[in-house]
């Protein structure tokens, strides 16, 4: 299981920027965070591009399908999604990890259980302004 911003273990931060420009601000070799929306392809098609490691949030299926599509590195998964998520990427064989957000620690024996990918906390996230 990976693990992103979990207090007792390093990992690697996501940088969550709302355009293009803002990538300037954040350290070389960094990985990007956006939540899936339309508004956010044109950013999406710079990181593909840039072949920048990113991080896609999603909240439905059909947004889990665009965002493997769409070729992210990781996908963000509330819990409730979590199970479904990771069987719809194992069937499909995803290039993606999937990664839930939590709060609790108590959430990953759960998870584990479920077999994710990996689970993300919120400091492992900085918002980065353009």
């Amino acid at each position: 299981m990976l693990f992103f911003g979990h207090k007792f273990l390093e990992s690697p931060s996501f940088y969550h920027i709302s355009s293009v420009d803002a990538i300037i601000n954040t350290p070389p070799s960094s990985s990007i965070y956006l939540e899936f929306s339309e508004e956010n392809l044109d950013i999406i098609h710079h990181l593909n591009s840039n072949e920048i490691t990113y991080a896609l949030s999603i909240s439905t299926i059909k947004e889990l399908m665009y965002a493997s599509s769409l070729a992210c590195d990781f996908i963000i998964v509330e819990k409730e999604l979590a199970k479904t998520a990771q069987n719809i990427a194992e069937s499909y064989l995803f290039d993606a990890k999937i990664l839930v957000s939590t709060t609790e620690e108590s959430d990953i024996e759960e998870l584990a259980l479920l077999g994710v990918d990996g689970v993300i906390f919120p400091n492992a996230i900085i918002k980065i302004n353009s």
